[in-house]
């Protein structure tokens, strides 16, 4: 699907299906549940208030759903954004000592990184360097946890995941387009029957946001600001912009890449540390299971920027109805969902006989969860995978 043809016609109300409706929802549910707690790490490490900490998911949700819901709209594509959960795992590893107003100035120069690298087209020019084959390996190697996630839940869960996988699979059948509802629909029912949907923590009120007044640090905008930048544009934007291509989308990387930014830098001070292209949620949007027509499944994307700005708005409300949710549920919709978007990138990635060795190592490293330098598996797949294919075009150019 080219940039062109999805800017040429106004978004309508008529492109707008329950399957995507669907798709943005379990976006959100996963978003949410693998990353709050983590969020909430974040901000107690840097001796944020419970206040502090609220304006952090209210800002997070509000700038995400913005962003989710404006640039979907303008590129009629499934532009689905995030924060950096990495980035929120580095802030909750800091040592003690640090300050959230001097974090909050490091986010300031972060995200000035960020929209300079979108700004002059750096970034874009970077990305269009990477053979199609290694960024589906990179991102096959990204969602492959989510996949075995789907069958690890069946130790947890038995009945619960059996359920769902039977749903799916007869749902896969009869309707497809509402395979991944009908698991989401039987698990909430099973996990309601076996007692484990838990509303306790559920609060029905509304926090306003509590803007914290940056201080420009040089320590912390070397030892927050350019690692959180790093993190942020290899392990995020670089995934991200690959679920774009592998799915046919050609929406100009450098515009996303400086509303991210642009986003950050005006909602740091409320504690966004980094917004940025989603890759696992927005393989979610962008797949199949959210319509099999590609031209509409932008409104999945639209449809979870709603939820996110919902759950900004509503705060601790909305993180308390994903955190019911039993795990094993969250797991197995996960990769219930993202099934097809895992097999299409394996067999993009394993399709071309000269790059497959190439990509087979960018698939095992990504997988690998392997860390180095405070960075991520994805970019030192796409490193390893790229020094492999250029080595082994030398040596056949040797021996030929």
């Amino acid at each position: 699907m080219s940039t062109a043809d999805s800017t040429a016609a106004r978004p309508r109300l008529a492109d707008l299906s329950l399957s995507a409706m669907i798709a943005g929802l379990v976006a959100v549910l996963v978003g949410y549940t693998s990353s709050a707690a983590i969020i909430l790490q974040a901000a107690a490490a840097l001796g944020a208030t419970p206040a502090q900490a609220q304006s952090w998911l209210i800002a997070l949700g509000l700038g995400t759903g913005a962003l989710c819901l404006a640039l979907s709209l303008r590129y009629r594509a499934p532009l689905l954004f995030a924060w950096s959960t990495p980035g929120a795992a580095l802030i909750a590893t800091l040592p003690a000592g640090s300050t959230l107003a001097a974090a909050t100035g490091a986010f300031l120069f972060s995200a000035l990184l960020i929209l300079i690298c979108g700004v002059t087209g750096l970034f874009a020019r970077v990305v269009e360097r990477i053979p199609r084959a290694l960024a589906a390996a990179m991102l096959a190697g990204v969602l492959v946890r989510f996949g075995l996630e789907l069958f690890t839940s069946l130790s947890l869960a038995p009945t619960l995941v059996t359920a769902m996988l039977l749903a799916y699979l007869l749902a896969k059948r009869m309707a497809p387009r509402y395979a991944v509802l009908a698991a989401l629909v039987i698990g909430i029912a099973v996990a309601s029957l076996e007692g484990s949907l838990h509303f306790e923590h559920m609060q029905a009120s509304f926090a306003w946001p509590s803007p914290v007044w940056p201080r420009f640090e040089f320590a912390a905008l070397l030892g927050i600001g350019v690692p959180l930048f790093v993190v942020t544009m290899v392990s995020q934007n670089l995934p991200g912009t690959a679920v774009l291509r592998q799915h046919g989308y050609t929406t100009p990387v450098s515009p996303l890449i400086s509303a991210s930014g642009a986003m950050t830098l005006l909602l740091a001070p409320f504690g966004v540390f980094a917004l940025n292209l989603a890759a696992i949620t927005a393989a979610i949007c962008a797949g199949p299971e959210a319509h099999e027509d590609p031209r509409r499944r932008y409104m999945a994307a639209v449809c979870a920027g709603l939820v996110y700005l919902l759950a900004g708005l509503c705060g601790a409300m909305i993180v308390g109805l994903f955190a019911a949710f039993p795990q094993a549920l969250v797991m197995a919709i996960a990769g219930i969902a993202l099934l097809g978007t895992l097999g299409s990138s394996l067999a993009d990635a394993l399709g071309a006989p000269a790059h497959r060795e190439a990509a087979l190592v960018v698939f095992l490293v990504t997988a690998s969860s392997l860390e180095l330098f405070g960075i991520g598996s994805a970019f030192w797949g796409l490193v390893i995978g790229a020094l492999w294919l250029a080595l082994a075009r030398r040596r056949r150019g040797i021996t030929s």
